[in-house]
């Protein structure tokens, strides 16, 4: 049975402890929460969910413990890796746990041409058996998947998606015309604009916001495909406010913020933050708070 695409994905959060190990029991509930809020499935161990952190037998736990939780649930496994071999060892782990798709960004640090990014995804694809979302994030990787790259990789292995994020938001515009034309979803990775990327052609979103607050991105997503956008002004307020509430805070230090907010289990920072740094991250806490309790929002713990 063909599998449709379209719809809300959480960039599912991965809480560890001081020692860097996976706290499963947080996965696990933040799976349940984020499934029974109404999204359409789970990305798992992607840039938000902090992958470059994790070793691979945690990787691979977490993705077992996902796929547990949720069964039958449309699951994408963040694979990505800059070595061929942990590509290949996490993707075939994906596909026997019951992943849907896996998903690849092309490898960063040392520079690729074109056609070795190419050759890098197409074997990572091959060798998870499974059907590809091609992850295009340029201010991660150094490489931008320019259209005949992404059309290249198309023609050789099943892309059912390609995930967008970054600061070049028009070109969701041609990659929309590229998906048409080879037949995969385009999926925002802009969970704030949601509307807007509708507009110029995707049909799915991978949000990170959504493991706090997944009630005002899929109003505005549902909005958005019924064609009616201005049925979710009042949620695409509250997600600006968010925003404004976390500016001054890196990803995915932002996302903690708005979790902490909601009463979601985070784990202790993976990165080393300054006193300065920890102190805007407790005021934005406190913003949030203050801003959840005025929309009636209690903690969900």
């Amino acid at each position: 049975m063909s599998i449709s695409w379209t719809g809300l994905y959480p960039a599912l959060w991965t809480a560890t402890d001081a020692s860097g190990r996976a706290d499963l029991a947080a996965v696990a509930d933040q799976v349940r929460f984020i499934r029974r809020a109404g999204a359409d499935g789970v990305m798992a161990l992607g840039s938000t969910g902090e992958f470059v952190f994790l070793d691979v037998a945690t990787r691979r736990q977490v993705l077992q413990v996902v796929a547990e939780t949720a069964p039958g649930w449309k699951l994408i496994a963040n694979c990505s890796d800059i070595q061929p071999r942990v590509v290949a060892e996490l993707g075939a782990h994906a596909r026997a746990v019951g992943a849907h798709a896996v998903s690849l960004l092309p490898p960063w640090y040392f520079a690729s041409n074109d056609e070795d990014v190419v050759e890098f995804i197409v074997r990572g694809a091959e060798a998870s058996g499974l059907p590809l979302m091609i992850y295009n994030f340029p201010e991660r990787t150094g490489i931008r998947l320019s259209l005949e790259t992404v059309a290249a990789i198309c023609d050789r292995v099943p892309v059912v998606a390609l995930k967008q994020s970054g600061a070049e938001f028009a070109y969701h515009r041609e990659l929309a015309s590229l998906a048409r034309e080879k037949a995969f979803t385009l999926i925002t990775g802009a969970d704030t604009r949601v509307a807007e990327a509708f507009a110029l052609g995707a049909r799915g979103v991978v949000s990170g916001l959504s493991n706090a607050v997944p009630e005002p991105v899929l109003e505005v997503l549902r909005a958005a495909e019924r064609g009616q956008p201005e049925a979710g002004a009042l949620a695409q307020s509250r997600l600006e406010e968010v925003i404004r509430s976390i500016a001054g805070l890196p990803f995915p230090l932002d996302v903690a913020a708005v979790m902490k907010a909601r009463g979601r289990e985070t784990g202790v920072v993976k990165q080393v933050l300054s006193a300065p740094t920890q102190r805007r991250f407790l005021a934005a806490v406190r913003a949030l708070k203050a801003a959840m309790a005025s929309w009636g929002w209690d903690a969900k713990a």
